[in-house]
């Protein structure tokens, strides 16, 4: 049984596998089930014949043998007592007495033919045809070998009955957890009464244990038999390898006997002459250097003659090319050992020369005299002195040429003050020692003056310092364009040499003799042409000794780098001054960069250097409040001196400083605080002195008015002579229309031109300005309304009454005012900036303000005749006489209002304020006359009524003006219902 389930039975047909896969032919695609052959056969004990029967793991491995033969179960079952073969599996065990009978067909069950799959077949016809074609269209791609396919699924189907365990890389018995895995202890407890079960357990689990052994050797097996023919092969190649190798080790033998022969023949002449040249060469090469090191041993000499003539950069060029050639072609000299650390030395000391030497030459340029015309002083020596630094990359020079600036511009600020100082005879120095005190004795002018001087002196500076630094820009920016050439000429010859690499045979002669290239001797006439270029470039150079006087040159007397140091490009600075760029310069292109960016920063900051030493003498005279005591006029000309002189400046750096804007604009916010306080104090004890009396209008102010109207928002200028004759007038003429106003509005209008001509003098106050003179017209609005309508007159200048006519002159004073107010917006308009424009609804809100002022007047003299005509027509009664008493004191009061405002106000004005005085009058009669119970029946009081009111219409249209006022009297009638 066991042998049973460890092997597979031979693979037969079922009835089941006919409706999924096709027939096939077991010889052909099925290999037949091979059982395990016995690893260790015993020894044949009969002829030779027997050991072809024995079964071979290389020749009949795939061949059926004895071993192939297997008993399966049905057979073993079968019951050879029986007369005949059961052919069902299930009735057969059931014994003779069984009589096997036919079954009858069930009637639940159809009866199913062929003709039933006749659709079918139809249907699927048509698939089967196209399927036929696409195989034979395209054939399948299996084409491995199913044998082989299924001995490896044969194969791993065996290995996977192995537990898992037993593949472990880690396997290891001695592991309790292993152990106890393999051979679990159950199989060996034979207590209790178990015995020959755990025995029977025991027995299987070697069974076991044994065919996974089985399993494993026959694997073994196969894998060794595929591999067998390489063995074999490897074995039967070995002695012809040995063959082989005899035959070329008497081939080689014979070949350097040849060798030897043809060497001591043909090659010991030539090789000798060889040996000669290279000796010579060797000679030349000693002798270069013994010259190399003589003009080595006058370099500290030569260093010292240079410095003595300030050439920096020759001395350190030549410094430069002494320490390559120490550390490339002298290295190892004995003598030469402490050369390199003087030669540091030495260069360090030139580092310290050329800051100096630089420190000098700044204190030298920015001191001299301010007359001189000369821009730059010794162009060539600071060309020098900068490639120098650069050269040995000390960037703080600026620094040292920025605190220089300082220093110059406040020797500028002081020079000039002592100048101006002395000057002045009432100044004693020997009593006022400080020099600031001095200065703060100077009047406007004097200090203007020296503002001036100040001003030019540092535009002059200025001028001075944008061409030295031009000159540094100009030696830095070439030293960056060398840098960049050189970067493109080396990068071109690498890839010529590159071109030149993949062109030339690469084929070298590698014949050493006495451990020398010989093709070295062959290279020396070929390099012999280099060393004469190089040599003559050495000497050709200004600041080295001549290598070599021979005609016979070395090419290490020179290297490569140090001859591409002597090689200069040249170019021109602003001041025509040619400048020669070494090669050998240590900067990066980013550090050139920041550096020629700085150069200009300290442009920048040389304005902002002036503009802050202006800045602090402004601050020093304005400490005892002399810049906010200047005038108008003053101001606007130290501010115009002041714009021009940052607009130079600005011109000369490209850039504009803030520092001095910002203070003039200091200064000006508090001239503008000081201009505003005093034209509103002005203004009040103008408005404070007022007695609203009409007031004669000087020419002056008439021309003033003609000047707005031509378009022209400023002062004009006095006339001496014209002036005096001409005689004021009564009214002020503006655009045809007259206005009768007082004093203070006269007065009013030439402070607001004195505000817009400000704004023109000075444009950056205009926003200040703008703030300031609407809160002006504000102030003069609602003071004048305290004042006139307010009644705030009576107490502040003693009147005993505010009149009709004081009214009416006010309304006419605001109405000018309103007249000039669009003019002024578009003044101010012109001079703001677009994102500004919002600043101009305060005019809105001040003309919102006047003419809500103006109808607020308008309705006071109103509500004064309405008054008046309530109180005189509650005693009217209608009786004779015709005119009544009261209705003379209307006709007369209103004359008298008349006689009061048509002067003053324009007739139209006059015509709509009688119309609404006459609308009153009439609802006060029409009231009355409802009192009396009068109606219009034509009766007798009917009569008298309308004599009194033709009376008062008469006398109404009589007065100038009034002739074609619209009275419509009919109104006081009640309307018959």
């Amino acid at each position: 049984m066991a042998s049973s389930h460890s092997s597979s039975p031979v693979p037969q047909g079922s009835s089941s596998d006919v409706f999924f896969k096709r027939e096939v032919d077991p010889t052909k695609h099925i290999r037949p089930v091979q059982s395990l052959p016995d690893v260790c056969p015993k020894e044949p004990t009969g002829d030779s014949n027997s050991l072809c029967v024995a079964p071979s793991l290389v020749t009949d491995q795939h061949r059926w043998t004895i071993y192939h033969s297997k008993v399966n179960l049905p057979a073993a079952l079968n019951d050879p007592r029986l007369a005949k073969r059961e052919s069902d599996f299930f009735t057969k065990t059931w014994g003779l007495d069984f009589v096997d009978t036919e079954v009858i067909p069930s009637f639940y069950l159809p009866q199913i033919s062929k003709e039933h799959f006749t659709v079918y077949q139809q249907e699927i016809s048509q698939r089967e045809k196209i399927h036929e074609r696409c195989k034979k269209i395209c054939p399948p791609k299996d084409t491995f070998d199913r044998t082989l396919l299924h001995t490896h699924d044969k194969s791993r189907t065996d290995l996977e009955q192995v537990p898992k365990i037993f593949m472990k890389p880690d396997f290891a018995l001695d592991d309790s957890l292993t152990f106890n895995s393999v051979l679990p202890w159950s199989h060996f407890n034979t207590a209790g009464g178990k015995g020959n079960r755990d025995a029977a357990s025991s027995k299987l689990l070697q069974e076991k244990l044994s065919h996974y052994l089985d399993i494993v050797e026959v694997n073994i097996a196969h894998q060794i038999s595929l591999r067998s023919e390489a063995f074999f092969h490897a074995m039967t190649s070995q002695h012809e390898l040995q063959d082989y190798l005899k035959k070329t080790s008497q081939a080689v033998k014979m070949l350097r006997d040849k060798i030897a022969q043809i060497d001591k023949v043909m090659c010991e002449g030539s090789l000798h002459i060889l040996r000669l040249a290279l000796t010579r060469n060797n000679c030349v090469k000693v002798y270069n250097k013994l010259k190399l090191m003589a003009t080595v041993h006058q370099t500290q000499p030569t260093v010292q003659v240079l410095l003595s003539t300030s050439e920096f950069v020759g001395a350190l060029d030549l410094i430069a090319t002494t320490q390559e050639v120490l550390q490339q072609e002298l290295q190892g000299i004995h003598s030469f050992r402490h050369l390199g650390s003087q030669l540091c030395e030495l260069e360090k000391l030139i580092d310290k020369m050329m800051i100096a030497e630089f420190s000098t030459y700044s204190h030298s340029d920015l001191n001299r005299p301010l007359e001189d015309d000369c821009q730059i002083l010794e162009e060539e020596r600071l060309v020098s002195l900068i490639f120098g630094l650069l050269k040995q990359r000390k960037l703080n020079f600026l620094e040292i040429y920025s605190e220089e600036m300082i220093i110059t511009a406040k020797n500028i600020i002081k020079q000039c003050v002592i100048n101006k100082v002395s000057q002045i005879e009432d100044i004693d120095t020997d009593v006022v020692l400080k020099l600031a005190d001095q200065m703060r004795m100077l009047n406007f002018l004097q200090w203007f003056d020296l503002l001036k001087d100040i001003f030019s002196k540092f535009t002059v500076f200025l001028q001075r310092v944008k061409a030295t630094l031009n000159i540094i820009h100009s030696v830095v920016l070439s030293v960056l364009d060398k840098n960049q050439r050189t970067r493109e000429l080396v990068e071109i010859s690498q890839q010529k040499n590159a071109a030149k690499d993949n062109s030339v045979d690469t084929e070298v002669a590698y014949l050493i003799h006495e451990g020398m290239f010989i093709s070295d001797a062959f290279s020396e006439s070929e390099l012999t042409p280099i060393a004469i270029d190089t040599t003559s470039q050495r000497n050709a150079s200004p600041n080295s000794e001549p290598c070599s006087s021979d005609s016979v040159s070395e090419p290490e007397c020179t290297t490569d780098s140090s001859s591409s140091k002597e090689q200069t490009s040249s170019s021109v600075t602003p001041g025509a001054v040619e400048i020669m760029v070494n090669e050998d310069m240590k900067l990066t292109d980013l550090e050139l960069g920041k550096l020629a960016n700085n150069v200009q920063e300290l442009l920048y900051s040389a304005s902002d250097i002036c503009h802050d030493r202006a800045v602090k003498f402004l601050m020093s005279r304005a400490k005892d409040g002399f810049l906010e005591k200047l005038n108008s006029t003053e101001f606007i000309t130290l501010s115009r001196l002041m714009e021009t002189f940052i607009l130079e400046t600005e011109q000369i750096c490209g850039r504009k400083s803030m520092s001095l804007i910002g203070a003039l604009q200091s200064q000006a916010n508090k001239f503008v605080n000081r201009f505003h306080e005093e034209r509103k104090t002005k203004l009040s004890l103008l408005l404070d002195n007022e007695r609203w009396k009409q007031a004669d209008v000087p020419a002056e102010f008439q021309d003033l008015v003609d000047s707005i109207a031509d378009g022209k928002i400023a002062l004009p200028e006095k006339k001496s002579g014209a002036t005096e004759e001409r005689k004021p007038a009564e009214v002020l003429i503006v655009e045809g229309q007259q206005y009768a106003v007082v004093g203070t509005v006269l007065l009013l209008i030439r402070i607001i031109l004195e505000y817009c001509q400000c704004v023109d003098n000075i444009p950056s106050v205009t926003t200040d300005m703008l703030t300031r003179l609407s809160d002006l017209l504000k102030y003069f609005n609602s003071r004048s309304c305290q004042l006139v309508l307010g009644a705030g007159a009576l107490q502040v200048v003693g009147l005993k009454t505010i009149t009709t006519k004081n009214l009416a002159l006010s309304s006419r004073c605001l109405q000018l005012i309103v007249h000039y107010i669009p003019v002024i917006r578009a003044h101010f308009e012109a001079r703001l900036q677009p994102k500004q424009y919002s600043m101009l609804r305060h005019f809105d809100h001040i003309t919102k303000d006047y003419h809500d002022h103006i109808a607020e007047i308008s309705a006071k003299l109103v509500a004064i005749m309405d008054s008046l005509f309530d109180k005189l027509l509650s005693k009217y009664e209608v009786k004779a006489p015709v005119p009544s008493a009261c209705f003379r004191n209307i006709c007369k009061q209103m004359a008298k209002m008349h006689e009061a405002i048509f002067d003053l106000l324009p007739e139209e004005q006059t015509q709509m304020l009688f119309l609404r005085i006459n609308a009153s009058y009439k609802l006060h009669l029409k009231k009355q006359l409802s009192h009396l119970n009068v109606i219009n029946d034509g009766g007798p009081q009917n009569g008298l009524v309308t004599a009194d009111v033709a009376f008062y219409t008469g006398n109404l249209q009589a007065l100038k003006g009034l002739k074609d006022l619209d009275l419509n009297m009919a109104e006081i009638w009640e309307q018959k219902r």
